[in-house]
């Protein structure tokens, strides 16, 4: 079986191993890649994702710029340390011309209704094109959603980045109706990639493999610093999860539950709110993560980085 997808990145070490891991998997095919400011400007997200497929020879793959601020809200302020191209060579390829927002809802209403999207960033082109055509709805299968979360929050104590970015996006996001298997820290942190995992990735030895570890040898290290994990040198590498999740399934557990996205709280902004305990009596509209399997996670990643990229055409 082979799923269409369409990627939604603020690239971003994590993002450019979700790109990878799509983009040398036969089982998918990759309609195209949009870009949304978030871990960087939207340009430089725009470049990093262009440097990924330009190191890895794949070159039929468009992608377009999106939103470079959130929906209702001012930019977030950025360190001179976190506004950084990644350690790739320069792109020589170019973004399209079309506006992201453009392209998904031109893409989705002339779909067969076939493209799961994909989004690892903060959700402002999602719910930019929901709100412009909400006709596309119709069309998206289904989102599987790298953000949020419940027990663990990466930018304040309540909140996870992409949701904490932009909340008033991903509020119209997970309240559209459509299936969302949203892929939280819960998840991520059980999947955790490791000093010797990284090792073992760099003697594959292939370009992808090792674009990956130049990707993840740093997080481990900043993980260490500023969010260590239990295991010491290890590292959460959030958004491949997805893809996996789209071509296993059993690499996550999930319960499907209702989740809303808090927008006006003092200590709580951004924080999604995961009725496990179904206080709230509202219907279930996520199917939220909250476990997933370790081993398969680094056996498939793996495996997937150990490809060459195969001629096109």
């Amino acid at each position: 079986m082979t799923w269409r997808i369409i990627q939604d990145v603020d690239t971003g070490t994590d993002d450019a191993v979700a790109l990878m891991i799509a983009a040398l998997s036969p089982e998918i095919e990759v309609v195209g890649v949009t870009t949304v400011n978030g871990n960087v400007p939207v340009h430089i997200c725009t470049e990093n994702t262009l440097r990924v497929f330009d190191y890895l020879g794949i070159h039929n793959i468009p992608v377009y710029e999106g939103r470079a601020r959130p929906l209702m809200r001012p930019d977030i302020s950025r360190s001179s340390e976190w506004v950084q191209y990644l350690d790739l060579p320069p792109a020589h390829s170019s973004k399209q011309p079309e506006d992201a927002v453009e392209w998904l809802i031109k893409t989705y209403m002339e779909s067969d209704g076939d493209i799961i999207l994909v989004p690892t960033g903060p959700l402002t082109n999602i719910a930019a094109a929901i709100q412009q055509e909400p006709r596309i709805l119709e069309k998206i299968p289904e989102m599987v959603i790298m953000g949020g979360g419940h027990e663990i929050g990466n930018s304040t104590p309540s909140a996870e980045f992409n949701i904490w970015v932009d909340p008033e996006a991903a509020r119209i996001v997970l309240n559209c109706g459509r299936p969302i298997r949203l892929i939280p820290l819960d998840a991520t942190h059980k999947a955790l990639f490791s000093k010797a995992d990284l090792a073992q990735l760099r003697a594959i030895g292939t370009p992808a493999a090792l674009a990956a570890a130049a990707c993840i040898a740093p997080r481990i290290e900043n993980y260490d610093t500023s969010q260590p994990m239990a295991r010491p040198g290890t590292a959460p590498v959030h958004d491949p999860l997805t893809v996996l999740a789209i071509l296993d399934p059993t690499i996550i557990r999930t319960a499907f539950i209702h989740v809303d996205v808090e927008t006006k709280g003092e200590l709580t902004d951004g924080r999604t709110v995961c009725d496990f305990h179904h206080r709230s009596r509202r219907p279930p509209n996520v199917h939220v993560a909250y476990d997933a399997d370790e081993p398969k996670f680094i056996r498939m990643l793996m495996d997937i980085l150990s490809r060459q990229v195969q001629p096109v055409g």
